[in-house]
């Protein structure tokens, strides 16, 4: 018993760049060649995006008016964050200068001498800084207060 080995068919086959010359067979003429497959799927990508695009507008419209308050509370905090982040910096980068760290210091502990001074040592002012307090809050909460 014999076996033998199949042997594979190879065929010859043209490829593109070997036709191209047949298509302008023609003097003075230009045909077109059709457009391959990369390019429409590319030209399907791009309407896709320029449809996206155009209705971005009104998406983020609708989208910032239904979250408005909840976008605006997130702001304030992002912003409160970046002013506590850059007011800690320029802090640092002025007590890196010579003098002044003891100077803010020499500052911070006259007003507080002050303030002890002029609120705290008696009580009629100490009811005084009370009103102020309450008065204060009263403004920034928005309620009246009692008497």
């Amino acid at each position: 018993m014999e076996v033998k080995m199949q042997e594979p068919e190879f065929t010859e086959t043209k490829s593109k760049e070997a036709t191209v010359p047949e298509i302008n067979n023609q003097t003075g003429t230009i045909t077109k060649v059709p457009a391959s497959a990369p390019q429409d799927e590319w030209l399907k990508y791009g309407e896709q995006i320029s449809r996206f695009l155009a209705t971005l507008p009104e998406y983020l419209g609708a989208f910032f008016n239904q979250y408005k308050q909840p976008l605006i509370s997130i702001g304030l905090i992002v912003g409160a964050i970046v002013a506590v982040k850059v007011l800690l910096a320029i802090l640092d980068a002025l007590n890196d200068i010579p003098l002044v760290a003891p100077t803010f210091e020499l500052i911070g502990i006259g007003y507080s001498a002050w303030f002890v001074y002029r609120y705290l040592l008696k009580a009629s002012t100490r009811k005084e800084l009370t009103s102020e307090i309450t008065t204060l809050k009263s403004q920034v909460v928005g309620k009246i207060p009692e008497a």
